[in-house]
């Protein structure tokens, strides 16, 4: 049976990763894993960004574990979790391979101004999780995009720069 490819999209908030994702999710007839859109069903109140983080990390450890399972019956899987750091990419790319799954990442590049004007339009909406530009700024620092050596460990790797 062949299986299927576990696609990992990288990138902050604003960066573009769900509108990117369900692109994709319909193109490759793909099963999108969305944190956040898994997250705020089970919050007993959705502005709780306490809870919401508590959840998160083994939610996402659950999505993994069922991407695993569905890309070896030969689904094809989006995670778009991220995935700031390059720990955590390696950590599940590591996981991948050893099960010997393809491995496909894309990484949504964007400026801070372009992330910000994004948020903030986000923010507008009846979405729970708000932003402020304190905690993206933040989160710009903390984030370590794909390096040049990391890169060719990935069956296949796209930087889309968002800023268009």
């Amino acid at each position: 049976m062949k299986k299927g490819t576990v696609i990992m999209v990288c990138g902050l908030p604003g960066a573009g990763k769900t509108t990117f994702a369900k692109k994709l999710e319909k193109e490759r007839k793909a099963v999108r894993f969305c944190p956040d859109e898994w997250i705020i069903p089970l919050l007993k109140d959705p502005t709780d960004m306490d809870e919401a983080k508590r959840i998160r990390t083994p939610l996402e450890k659950l999505m993994f574990e069922q991407a695993i399972i569905l890309a070896n019956l030969g689904v094809n899987v989006i995670l778009e979790n991220g995935f700031w750091t390059k720990v955590d990419r390696d950590h599940h790319k590591v996981q991948l391979k050893k099960a010997g799954l393809r491995i496909e990442l894309f990484f949504l590049d964007a400026p801070l101004n372009v992330l910000w004007e994004r948020v903030k339009k986000r923010n507008k909406k009846d979405y729970p999780f708000k932003v402020s530009l304190a905690y993206l700024k933040k989160w710009h620092k903390i984030f370590g995009p794909p390096t040049e050596e990391e890169i060719p460990h990935y069956d296949f790797y796209k930087n889309i720069n968002k800023n268009l």
